[in-house]
């Protein structure tokens, strides 16, 4: 495991990324990419079990989907900071013929991009065949998903949940980013989600919670113990509470920027709380 220290550097570059990807082009969705950061660099430098290079079978190795597609800001940043293609390649975020789209794409080959994403409710369907298929290779690793709370409000969610359960799809594990907040306000305003601890566990699934997945230490060991109900005839979800626009005071708790990019003067508010760690691309 990298030094923590080292950790929470990343963080603060993986926000810095991600807004400068959003601001330079106007356009992008930091809001959820700024909550799900402790997230992403937690799974890609602590938690998964990676190979060197990439391929799109992923043998051998742990893998990961992105549901929400609309967050690839922080995906982008953690794949390039962790290895997969040149961080200056960042700088191409939602240009024409980029292999890095508003919504990941898999056409132009970007290496850590396994799915086209973004049209949401098939994340979890898709990680289902995904480790089914590992379970068929006879590849004792893991897949991991993660997909928004507002999400969830897709019907094809609920059939992908019961599926999984029913034939103990137990080497997957769905973490829910769970901010309460979507493009058009609060969840609870837009279409009630109730008790999702519940409703995972009547569909026959092993559910935990993570109270905040903003403190880097608290996901990690809460991955960890996912990771330890895994194998056990259980499909396993995490709901991860978390904060929208997280590490920027004027982005947090709000549905205003889900999907709104800073003008010059807020960008540069915005990196004032997040200072340069490991240089920005």
């Amino acid at each position: 495991m990298p030094d923590i220290s080292y950790l929470n550097d990343l963080i603060i570059q993986v926000r810095r990324d991600i807004l400068r990807q959003v601001h330079k082009v106007n356009s992008g969705h930091p809001g959820g990419s700024l909550g799900c950061t402790e997230f992403f660099v937690a799974l890609f430098q602590v938690l998964m079990e990676r190979k060197d290079g990439f391929d799109m079978d992923g043998k051998g190795e742990d893998i990961f989907f992105l549901s929400n597609g609309h967050i690839s800001p922080v995906f982008y940043s953690v794949l390039a900071r962790s290895g997969y293609f040149p961080v200056n390649e960042l700088n191409t975020f939602r240009h024409i013929n980029s292999r890095l789209q508003g919504h990941p794409t898999t056409h132009e080959g970007l290496p850590g991009v396994r799915v086209a994403s973004g049209s949401l409710g098939q994340g979890i369907s898709v990680s289902i065949g995904a480790a089914e298929t590992k379970k068929l290779n006879n590849d004792d690793h893991l897949v991991y998903t993660l997909c928004g709370d507002g999400e969830l409000q897709e019907g094809q969610n609920w059939e992908a949940i019961m599926y999984a359960a029913g034939n103990k799809v137990d080497n997957l594990i769905v973490t829910v980013d769970y901010n309460g907040q979507q493009i058009d306000g609060a969840t609870e305003n837009v279409l009630p989600l109730g008790n999702l601890n519940a409703k995972f566990k009547a569909f026959g699934w092993d559910v935990m919670e993570i109270n905040d997945g903003n403190n880097l230490t608290e996901v990690i060991e809460g991955m960890k113990e996912a990771k330890s109900r895994t194998g056990k005839g259980k499909p396993v979800c995490v709901l991860m509470k978390t904060v929208m626009g997280n590490g920027v005071d004027f982005m947090m708790h709000t549905h205003a920027w889900h999907g709104k990019a800073p003008n010059d003067e807020q960008l540069e508010i915005a990196l004032s709380q997040n200072p340069e760690t490991l240089g920005d691309y």
